[in-house]
């Protein structure tokens, strides 16, 4: 008779997946057959991290103590309670033991965030000193946000970031929350030792960027982090310092909303008090909340997106209101049109094979660039149809894929392909030959090879930057 002990583990979840129950927990993660697993780009971790394939959906599985993992799995479903950018917790699988009945490490699981990379894939080949600057924005409005909900963070770092394309910026979603608090509201002397923290995590990693020669030279680690530092404190104090102006000054109060608008954010709260003489006011925001534009964009077409995105789309909403002669016709109304005759005959005139590359709203963003650029380039109003296929010509078609395609999906078998580390499927393929998330025409100025695209075609900020020099 086998001396191998057979013991489910305890399971953990708000909403159970059974497809889950018949994974080999009794090996620890580190021992996983490769035909359980997918290879995807991951950050730098502690613990033995791994991406999970379950039918059509991929989990990232992460080995921890039971005491760490329950925390952070709480941690996180706090988080997604308070729609602050953060994975999405699946569950937590505990009482693990090994076929000799040894006990095993629990393991945390999260839904992977599709579209999302770390912070290293986009470093593998170089990456513009402006696109750094905007992932320490990304990352200053997110440490505000988790501050702004009272999460005190403890471990802040690129690392634990993900991040996706929010139209010409970033969005940052927080990854590890194993050495976070959750507080009512967090003081002064609290929220500056996670900016300290910051400070200190994000010189070691630039500074390591720069010693693999994936940092341009033209960037310095410590003029980076006292950047991350002024760009965090100058948003809280927007967010939530005291504002004083005379009583003649009322349109001010009018003119702190419309800011905090602007940065994303809505009010929920503003005191606002009167000296006895009515000769000075004073106004605080008490209460603000991230996702103005994205709310907006929610409520008026039903489209899910990040704020930045919204914006843009909400731009194009109101330059179509205007061009159709419509601007006293009621917004929903106007709305409905522009995404049935300007939004979804771009998504669907992409075609299928080339979907994976960015989601929709990205896209039409994109799109709407690409546009503008030829429009000035060609001196006509170059009509949305065309500038799409022009777009999915020159650009879309060479770009790498940055969602799960079915290639990807595929279980890793022994044999055949080489896996660069067979003990971590996550970090790919040796016969990738430079295959990267970073090799970006929008990032690297690259272009389609035969195309009529030049080098700076793309850099579609630049542009506009020296068309309105000219």
């Amino acid at each position: 008779m086998s001396g191998r002990i057979s013991v489910m583990p305890r399971f953990l979840a708000a909403q159970p997946d059974a497809r889950l129950l018949p994974l080999p927990w009794h090996l620890p993660l580190a021992e996983w057959p490769l035909k359980h697993l997918v290879a995807l780009p991951r950050g730098i971790s502690r613990h033995v991290v791994r991406f999970i394939q379950v039918g059509g959906e991929v989990f990232a599985a992460k080995e921890v103590l039971e005491h760490a993992a329950l925390h952070e799995y709480r941690m996180l479903t706090d988080l997604n309670r308070l729609n602050t950018p953060a994975v999405e917790p699946t569950g937590v699988i505990t009482s693990r033991l090994s076929a000799d009945g040894e006990p095993l490490d629990s393991i945390l699981l999260t839904r992977h965030l599709q579209f999302s990379l770390p912070y290293r894939s986009l470093f593998s080949k170089g990456v513009r000193p402006e696109t750094v600057t905007r992932l320490i924005d990304a990352m200053a409005v997110l440490l505000a946000r988790l501050h702004l909900v009272g999460f005190l963070w403890g471990d802040v770092s690129l690392s634990n970031i993900l991040f996706r394309r929010d139209a010409g910026e970033f969005a940052a979603y927080l990854v590890d929350a194993e050495t976070a608090e959750m507080h009512d509201q967090l003081t002064d002397g609290q929220r500056l030792h996670d900016l300290d923290i910051a400070m200190v995590n994000l010189f070691g990693e630039f500074t390591d960027l720069e010693a693999g020669g994936m940092l341009d030279e033209a960037l310095d680690p410590m003029v980076l982090v006292e950047q991350i530092s002024h760009r965090y404190r100058a948003l809280w104090h927007e967010l939530t310092g005291v504002e004083e102006f005379s009583g003649s000054e009322l349109a001010r109060i009018e003119s702190r909303v419309r800011r905090l608008n602007q940065l994303g954010f809505d009010v929920a709260e503003l005191d606002i008090r009167t000296s006895p003489t009515g000769d000075t006011v004073t106004i605080q925001p008490k209460v603000v909340d991230a996702g103005h534009h994205s709310r907006r964009l929610l409520r008026l077409t039903g489209l899910d997106t990040e704020e930045n995105q919204a914006r843009r789309l909400l731009n194009d909403l109101d330059t179509y209101r205007a061009r159709t002669n419509q601007t006293h016709v009621e917004e929903s109304v106007v709305a409905h049109q522009w995404l049935t005759q300007s939004f979804e005959p771009v998504v669907t005139a992409v075609p299928s094979d080339l979907r994976g590359k960015r989601e929709p709203a990205q896209i039409f963003h994109e799109v709407l660039d690409y546009r503008w650029y030829q429009s000035e380039r060609e001196g006509r109003d170059v009509p949305l149809t065309e500038a799409v296929h022009g777009y999915i010509r020159d650009v879309l078609s060479v770009l790498p894929d940055e969602v799960l395609s079915s290639t990807a999906l595929a279980p890793i078998e022994e044999g055949g392909r080489a896996l660069l580390n067979p003990f971590d499927p996550s970090q790919g393929f040796a016969d990738e030959d430079d295959e990267g998330f970073a090799d970006d025409p929008w990032e690297a100025e690259a272009y389609a090879p035969g195309s009529e695209v030049l080098p700076d075609h793309l850099d579609i900020e630049a542009l506009r930057r020296r068309a309105a020099k000219e």
